[in-house]
């Protein structure tokens, strides 16, 4: 199925980011999938549907040439998953919205919606994230079951579909939560950081290309975490 598995792209957002029209991140995942004006499904269970956050990313796709954007809706009680599948598998491109990384796997999850997802990955369609739909898209996460106890993190599982681990907009903070999780993870694990206005693109066989700026490098070496050789865009 290797064949039919895209290049993923995980777009950073954050805080403070000028956004404009054209934006090159976004034009970038348009000119990767062959769509100059695609259809996009837009997953929003991060920010539990949020119709505002839903309404910000729809029009700015649109002013970056998008042709539609569909909400396709998991959150609420009575959702009507059927047609939130519809939208999915219709549409040229999926994206995972920001919010809360936690929150958006844990509604998936509960909606039995993780497995659609990745389904869809493997027969060929094209993804790309923002903020926590970027690390929704990675392989693992961390949270705290006693928010009051350091000690207390645990990794919990992703969609995957990008097989790396990474954070999003957390470069002023010296990627504190990337390094708690490499941490939990075995010897050896790299996790990147996407600063703000920045990408990076994910091979599906886990090679990371940097999209818009310098992505940081993280390894887990013997007892501890350091930072690695930065990845350069290229050209």
């Amino acid at each position: 199925m290797m064949q039919n598995k895209k290049p993923v792209y995980l777009l950073a957002g954050g805080r403070g980011r000028t956004r404009t029209v054209p934006d090159p991140l976004i034009q970038a995942v348009y000119r990767e999938f062959g769509k100059a004006s695609p259809t996009i499904a837009y997953v929003g269970t991060a920010n539990e549907d949020g119709l505002d956050f839903f309404n910000r990313m729809a029009d700015y796709f649109k002013e970056n040439g998008a042709s539609k954007v569909s909400h396709a809706l998991i959150t609420p009680p009575r959702a009507n998953l059927g047609k939130a599948k519809d939208i999915l598998q219709s549409a040229d491109i999926v994206f995972i919205s920001g919010g809360d990384v936690g929150k958006g796997i844990q509604i998936l999850n509960e909606k039995n919606m993780t497995g659609f997802l990745i389904e869809l990955y493997t027969g060929g369609k094209s993804f790309f994230g923002l903020s926590a739909g970027s690390i929704m898209l990675g392989r693992e996460w961390v949270r705290w079951p006693d928010p009051d106890n350091g000690e207390s993190a645990e990794l919990f599982p992703c969609l995957g579909i990008a097989p790396v681990i990474c954070d999003t907009h957390d470069e002023a903070d010296d990627w504190e939560e990337l390094q708690t999780v490499l941490r939990l993870e075995k010897e050896g694990t790299k996790g990147y950081g996407i600063a703000t206005g920045t990408a990076i693109k994910v091979y599906p066989d886990g090679q990371v290309e940097a999209i818009g700026g310098t992505a940081y490098q993280y390894i887990h070496s013997g007892d501890k975490v350091e930072r690695i050789a930065d990845i350069i865009p290229i050209g």
